[in-house]
């Protein structure tokens, strides 16, 4: 039992809402003849509703009370029953997006400084050197482990000041 979540396949919310959701698509299906178009696009829709519930079911989902599936987050529960696609390929996308986006500003922010007004490019970009900058960055865990270790990416202790 992982936080009162079933298998999907085995849950009895999860096959009434299935039966439901057929249901309700069974009923529209009557309200048109057999072989117009809203009756074939219904069909699909049928199709398809089952494919997604079958896919749920076989995937090892976990569903909740409400027959919805439910996603893992905590790394040690979804690691044990084989859920970390769900976390781990979001939280690592997530950290690398962000961690790109912080190196190439913190490189143009370096690299604007050396000019005679460096604010001036903070509010007028120069696109050339953001590009630039851009494309050199998808690198940047290599670079900033390379800074961290010639002591370029840390502040030294004795600029910062503490109250």
């Amino acid at each position: 039992d992982i936080a009162g979540l079933t298998p999907c396949s085995e849950s009895k919310a999860y096959n009434k809402l299935e039966r439901k959701e057929l249901k309700v698509l069974d009923k529209r299906l009557k309200q048109y003849e057999p072989g117009s178009a809203p009756y074939l696009a219904l069909q699909a829709t049928k199709e398809r509703t089952e494919n997604r519930f079958k896919t749920y079911a076989k995937q090892g989902l976990l569903c909740g009370n409400d027959g919805l599936p439910h996603l893992i987050s905590d790394p040690g529960l979804a690691l044990r029953f084989n859920h970390a696609g769900e976390v781990f390929i979001p939280t690592f996308g997530f950290l690398y997006v962000a961690g790109y986006i912080g190196h190439v500003g913190r490189q143009y922010i370096i690299l604007s400084k050396e000019d005679a007004k460096p604010t001036d490019k903070e509010i007028i970009l120069d696109v050339p050197l953001a590009l630039k900058l851009a494309f050199q960055g998808w690198a940047w865990p290599l670079a900033s482990i390379q800074e961290l270790r010639n002591g370029s990416l840390l502040e030294k202790d004795e600029n910062i000041t503490v109250s």
